[in-house]
């Protein structure tokens, strides 16, 4: 296995479009949402173990979650565990991994994902993922992973191909479009989902900040030299604190001029709310995602029930709802409207403060 290839695994957000099982104080990626038996970081550190050795991951996510991530991933030592003292988009997390691999490894060859994905065809992915390192590597290039839309969706980004090759240079981003766009794009087939998995040599991403991010640059160049001594986390606090937040998208891929695409079709979801955490569950005869054992439906259909273990529950008359009973929270919505869940936890959070969000 070669000892320069690294793998950073973004792990801070709050997975907030799960509420109210997915908290502030167990966020969606320790969760096992999808009833493997495995979290979503745990499977994600598996799934790329068979290409990086084990003390090549860095994990970035807040201060508060470290012990999680070090409880989910026992194979990490604790110096593996990059801490954020604030969130501040996905730019400011990899430059923090980036640096910080800088001093460790210039000649490091880095692999950055998201860890809350769900991949169905992994040896699929790992040949993509292949491909993307050794590209990188002898292009000097920023490397995407593209996926081969299915539908229409207006939930993702999308990158525009400039050929039909199966790397090819990045003509365009999309942002998130509406559906008459989408439904172009998906017809015209040179639009790919973004994953937000990137692959590229760290010498190459740290070019990138000084060019188009120089303030970043300036910050996580500190934060570097103070690697190791006494003044380390002081300094990381004051980067955070100081630095805009901004995505690795805007803020570089969509103005670089060496960005390629390795584009793919390997079961890929960022599981990113619970429609699609409904797609990908198994179904009765009526088409609802429900537990085995304890939950007793009658009238309803099409809908995703969630509930602690142990509890029982008795649901007639709903058609394309979304149930999540836990301990403290118990939210019924139509699916159409789970686009609202933000606005619920922000109500709950005015009337009742930070205990149920």
């Amino acid at each position: 296995m070669d000892n320069r290839k690294y793998c950073v695994i973004m792990a801070g957000g709050i997975g907030a479009r799960f509420w109210p099982k997915s908290r502030q104080t167990m966020p969606k990626q320790f969760l096992d949402i999808l009833g493997t038996g495995k979290s979503f970081i745990r499977h994600t550190y598996e799934r790329f173990a068979k290409t990086v050795p084990g003390e090549n991951f860095l994990v970035v996510t807040n201060q508060r979650y470290k012990d999680l991530v070090l409880e989910h991933l026992p194979e990490l030592r604790p110096e593996q565990v990059l801490c954020e003292p604030v969130g501040r988009n996905t730019a400011p997390c990899i430059a923090y991994a980036a640096y910080t691999l800088l001093r460790k490894d210039p000649e490091a060859e880095m692999i950055v994902t998201p860890a809350d994905h769900l991949i169905l065809d992994e040896e699929g992915f790992r040949t993509v993922i292949g491909e993307c390192l050794a590209f990188a590597a002898e292009h000097d290039a920023l490397m995407t992973v593209g996926i081969k839309p299915t539908r229409p969706d207006t939930g993702y980004g999308y990158i525009q191909v400039s050929d039909s090759k199966p790397v090819s240079k990045v003509k365009c981003f999309t942002e998130k479009p509406n559906l008459e766009l989408a439904q172009t794009f998906l017809q015209c087939g040179e639009f790919f989902w973004n994953s937000g998995i990137f692959v590229w040599k760290v010498s190459a991403i740290v070019e990138a900040f000084r060019r188009y991010l120089p303030e970043h640059d300036q910050l996580f160049s500190g934060v570097m030299r103070a690697l190791g001594t006494d003044a380390e986390q002081n300094v990381v606090n004051m980067a955070f604190s100081e630095c805009r937040a901004i995505s690795i998208d805007y803020g570089i891929m969509e103005k670089a001029d060496n960005v390629y695409v390795r584009c793919g079709d390997f079961g890929w979801s960022d599981v990113g709310t619970w429609g699609s955490v409904y797609q990908h569950a198994r179904k009765d005869r009526y088409a609802n995602a429900a537990p085995a054992e304890g939950c007793y439906l009658y009238d309803t259909r099409s809908s995703i029930i969630s509930l602690p273990e142990k509890k029982v529950a008795v649901i007639s008359g709903l058609k394309e709802y979304i149930v999540v009973d836990t301990d403290d929270v118990l939210m019924i919505c139509p699916r159409s409207e789970e686009q609202n869940i933000k606005k619920y936890i922000d109500e709950v959070k005015f009337h009742t403060g930070e205990k149920y969000v």
